[in-house]
């Protein structure tokens, strides 16, 4: 095992860390002026060591990073990004790149094992997806090319085992969900819980240090799936021809039976805590208004400050929204007023048509973690499981714009008609994935108490979602800055049917 010397870590934390971090696709305070690296615990694993690293910054809180360390001969053949620092007769890698390292994640998890540290230890636990499996003791292994904000690794082609880099003080979201969808319900469409490594320490929340799934072969994203149906529907809109296979329509009506049931299956009157349905309290009420009013003010001020960068179009939008703050406010407070005996979940947190795979005519979702910029405590809030569809529909909506607006062959077409093209494909999509998603609960069913009750919260958290995409594409995308303002327009134009009494509403708000 490796043993590091005082003069090693303080090597490591000022003439290593500093350069290699910034080299990582998983550091997230490239940004942020940093001020150091320290070392906070070394925890054995076989032959390599975990190192616990705490990145300070000049500004705000500090970070804790997941760096697992091997000591391999020069001769050894290391990816250039794994290698953290070469010496004369070593050389010091990211330990995922040890296969003697992936060996005892695999033998700890298979065997549930609980390895000692200086104040805890690292307890491995196995779930029903290595469990029920034919799971040899041991296996092949290999890095998975990917990179992103977590490191991944493959076992036997058969469990996917994804490395935590960026830790927190408390289970991560995505393995309580996955686990428990996995062991205590019948939701199967998302790879299953095979285990997990946490670290635990005495009067201190435990902390997910990595998550094994099983492996799965999916053909696409759900995002690239849909493309493939807009391309087939685009073709026709020079000819003036509005045509959707059936199919389409099959597709989208089967993810939102997929999305009801993966709701369902986080229905768990009974359960623990953690998982046990709520009711909308005032507590609740009050953070969905402020998280909505404060996002709001800065969407305002920063809708403002880029007006005339935006073309006519986009402006006339742009003046539609900031014209409506009064009814937008309006409707936003009677969240603390309006009577809701509908419950609330733990959801997904950051569904949309990336989140869900494609596989033989089926999908497979992905990725619980919640919302990236969120808090850990902030993504295991209960919320209505609408906010997940929101989600969903602006996924479509984007799906349909991007494609129509974005494609060579619809460039000779106004931007009016191909809104009123964009616009009736996603409404056809929205409501064959909406009717299809109430139709798995039955009706009624204790987390939607009423019709009225689903209008107001849908119109809430679509208005959120847009609001919120409002900002990303202000900053990083200009040219798609209609997408999110079309969305709150349609919102706009749904509170206010719902201002007007004669209006009879149906279930998603609209007039019929």
């Amino acid at each position: 095992m490796i043993h590091l010397t005082t003069t090693q870590i303080e090597h490591l934390e000022t003439q290593v860390f500093p350069t290699y971090f910034n080299t990582c696709r998983w550091f997230a305070g490239k940004a942020r002026p940093q001020k150091g690296f320290h070392i906070l615990h070394i925890l054995p694993v076989g032959d390599a060591v975990i190192l616990i690293v705490e990145a300070t910054y000049h500004d705000g809180a500090p970070e804790l990073y997941q760096l697992p360390l091997a000591e391999v001969e020069l001769e050894m053949e290391v990816p250039v990004k794994g290698v953290i620092e070469k010496t004369d007769t070593s050389q010091w890698i990211d330990a995922i790149y040890d296969a003697g390292f992936r060996h005892q994640l695999y033998t700890s998890i298979y065997g549930q094992l609980a390895l000692s540290t200086d104040d805890g230890q690292l307890q491995a636990t196995k779930g029903r997806g290595l469990a029920e499996a034919d799971a040899p003791e041991v296996i092949d292994s290999r890095v998975l090319p990917v990179d992103s904000s977590n490191s991944a690794m493959l076992f036997g082609g058969k469990y996917f085992m994804k490395l935590y880099r960026k830790l927190f003080d408390q289970t991560n979201p995505e393995v309580e969900m996955v686990s428990f969808l996995t062991q205590h319900s019948d939701f199967s469409n998302i790879p299953a819980y095979a285990g997990s490594i946490t670290w635990q320490r005495a009067g201190q929340p435990d902390v997910t240090l990595g998550m094994m799934q099983q492996a799965i072969r999916a053909e696409k994203d759900n995002w690239a799936l849909t493309g493939d149906f807009l391309n087939d529907f685009m073709y026709g809109v020079p000819s003036g021809m509005f045509g959707i296979n059936e199919s389409v329509f099959e597709q989208v009506a089967l993810l939102g039976k997929r999305t009801g049931e993966m709701h369902l299956g986080l229905f768990a009157p009974g359960a623990e805590e953690a998982f046990a349905p709520e009711k909308f309290d005032d507590f609740y009420r009050s953070f969905l208004l402020k998280r909505l009013t404060d996002l709001l003010d800065r969407r305002y001020a920063l809708l403002i400050e880029n007006y005339d960068k935006l073309d006519e179009p986009t402006q006339r939008l742009a003046w539609i929204f900031m014209e409506a703050r009064e009814l937008i406010d309006d409707f936003a407070n009677e969240m603390l007023t309006r009577p809701l005996d509908s419950l609330r979940i733990r959801i997904h947190g950051d569904y949309h048509l990336g989140q869900v795979l494609t596989d033989k005519g089926d999908f497979i979702v992905i990725d619980f973690e919640g919302e990236p910029e969120a808090t850990i405590a902030e993504r295991k809030i209960k919320h209505s499981p609408l906010k997940d569809v929101a989600g969903m529909i602006r996924s479509y909506h984007y799906a349909v714009s991007a494609k129509l607006f974005e494609s060579a062959e619809t460039k000779g077409i106004s931007s009016e008609k191909l809104q009123i093209v964009s616009d009736r494909w996603y409404k056809l999509m929205r409501d064959t994935y909406m009717d299809a998603y109430l139709e798995a609960f039955g009706w009624p069913h204790p987390l939607f108490k009423s019709q009225n009750e689903i209008n107001f919260l849908l119109l809430f958290f679509l208005l959120e979602k847009a609001v919120y995409e409002l900002g990303y594409e202000i900053s990083y995308r200009p040219s798609w800055v209609n997408i999110p303002l079309r969305g709150i327009v349609e919102v706009i134009r749904e509170i206010e049917k719902l201002k007007e009494p004669t209006v009879r509403i149906s279930r998603l708000g609209m007039q019929s």
